[in-house]
């Protein structure tokens, strides 16, 4: 049996690259780019917020052992999704807090999860996260993969990366891999 996967983008992709790649269930996190319209974009294309592109991962994980809601559970926590086209200092379209569903089943647990988290008001603002069709995801420049991971002591992964994992961590010790 194939893995599911899903195509969540909410800012910077090493950031959310760093946070599901820890995930019990979760074989693979892809950094890439989506909902643009230029045929494999590059890094340096998309920042320009030209392209249409978002920042994002594709999640390839086993339903069995992580349910796709806990997953968007996961990624609405572990990043504003109260922002339009902004994370942090990052400012632009291409970071804007969007899931791009591939069926409807994904379409309707992404609405639902939306609906819980605002009736329980986990957030002061309102949920701006564009749920939009997949219409293609193009995979980033090899260097992007696994970033944080290859570069713990980089000054942007030791000042915006580790305490985003660090506070991913404390929340969901028992959804962590072994």
């Amino acid at each position: 049996m194939s893995p599911d996967t899903i195509v969540l983008g909410g800012g910077c992709f090493w950031c959310t690259e760093s946070v599901f790649t820890q995930i019990r269930g979760v074989h693979k996190v892809e950094s890439g780019y989506s909902g643009g319209h230029l045929k494999n974009p590059t890094y340096k294309e998309v920042c320009t917020g030209m392209t249409g592109h978002v920042e994002v991962i594709k999640v390839h994980f086993d339903s069995s052992v992580v349910s796709l809601a806990t997953l968007l559970k996961i990624f609405f926590t572990t990043h504003d999704p109260t922002t339009i086209n902004r994370q942090g200092n990052d400012i632009g379209t291409q970071y804007r807090s969007v899931i791009f569903f591939e069926n409807d089943y994904q379409q309707q647990i992404a609405e639902q999860v939306v609906a819980e988290m605002t009736q329980q008001q986990i957030f002061d603002s309102p949920i701006v996260t564009e749920i939009s069709p997949l219409i293609n995801f193009f995979s980033s420049e090899q260097y992007h993969h696994n970033y944080f991971a290859n570069n713990p002591h980089e000054p942007y992964c030791e000042a915006v990366i580790s305490p985003k994992v660090a506070k991913f961590r404390a929340h969901y010790k028992d959804l962590l891999k072994g």
